[in-house]
């Protein structure tokens, strides 16, 4: 219960400075915002308004209106793209997590095997190639060559009616292959290289060679034994991967023309939209300090050493 109400602590602390850094940030850039929302409308905005009401507007969730989308409110600008990228991007980062954790675990384990001197050394290089270079390689192969193949733009046909139809769902998911497969390729060779490394320095420790001599299957032992703590440092780095999903892939929705967070920021800061840049900003920020402690509370369960080092 101490760890738990340290951890909580750390939290609002750390929320109240994000907050604070999140006020300041904007009024040090270039410009006003205050007379860049009053050029674009002509005085239907109260521009003391941005600066006045933003710690209540925090609170409560209202982040005043968009310019960009302008008169729509900045929450409810939020609410519609955030969908997109929690499913596109979201389900793409548990997924490279997930394969990237059991190759490497199985890589690890059978060091100098085929499957270590493959896979491996092949996710790490395309895990170093740019977002946007793989992402119009793929356009270029699955979608111009192939005479459209796969779509390439968008999120869905604007012909169909959104809804949760069979035809809707299919065109979804076919909208989502390429950016969903670019992001996976690039991201899933960073979670195997760690993972094998990790095992292999677990296989070293004590409690794996008690288990082998305890004649325990090499299956528990992988996964029960070394797997379990060698993806306590691998914890960390997922957390963080999660947060920042809500800022999206801004490369990556660029080029695909997906109507995610990412692209949408990149569209606030283009068009001076302040309110939705701030909202975005805190959003991210209280993402990753959500999912760091969450994190913190599994390693905790996970490894009891880390309760009492807390």
């Amino acid at each position: 219960m101490r760890f738990l109400l340290r951890r909580c602590g750390f939290l609002l602390l750390t929320l109240w400075a994000a907050l604070t850094v999140n006020f300041f940030i904007p009024r040090l850039m270039p410009g006003n915002p205050a007379v860049a929302m009053m050029a674009r409308f002509h005085g239907r905005i109260n521009p003391s308004a941005l600066y006045l009401q933003y710690l209540r507007n925090s609170v409560t969730g209202r982040f005043g209106v968009s310019i960009t989308f302008f008169p729509l409110s900045v929450s409810s600008v939020i609410r519609q793209a955030m969908w997109w990228t929690l499913g596109l991007v979201g389900v793409t980062t548990i997924l490279g997590f997930v394969l990237g954790t059991l190759v490497g675990t199985v890589a690890g384990w059978k060091r100098g095997g085929k499957l270590d001197s493959i896979l491996p050394p092949f996710f790490v290089v395309t895990s170093a190639l740019p977002f946007f270079w793989v992402g119009m390689m793929a356009i270029l192969i699955f979608s111009v060559w192939t005479h459209g193949f796969l779509p390439n733009d968008g999120a869905y046909d604007f012909s169909l009616t959104p809804g949760w139809s069979g035809t809707f769902i299919a065109d979804v998911l076919r909208h989502a292959v390429l950016p969903g497969g670019t992001l996976l390729i690039t991201s899933i060779g960073g979670w195997i290289l760690t993972m094998r490394n990790n095992v292999i320095t677990t296989l070293a420790e004590d409690y794996v060679r008690m288990g082998r001599a305890k004649g325990l299957s090499n299956r528990r032992i992988m996964y029960q034994y070394a797997g379990r703590n060698a993806i306590l440092p691998n914890l960390t780095g997922f957390a963080m991967s999660l947060g920042f999903v809500i800022s999206g892939a801004i490369l990556i929705e660029f080029v695909f023309n997906y109507p995610g967070l990412g692209y949408m920021l990149l569209n606030a800061v283009n068009n001076l939209d302040f309110p939705l840049m701030q909202a975005l900003f805190l959003l991210i920020t209280v993402a990753v300090l959500v999912a760091v402690f969450l994190c913190d509370v599994l390693t905790a369960i996970l490894d009891p050493r880390t309760r009492a080092k807390g």
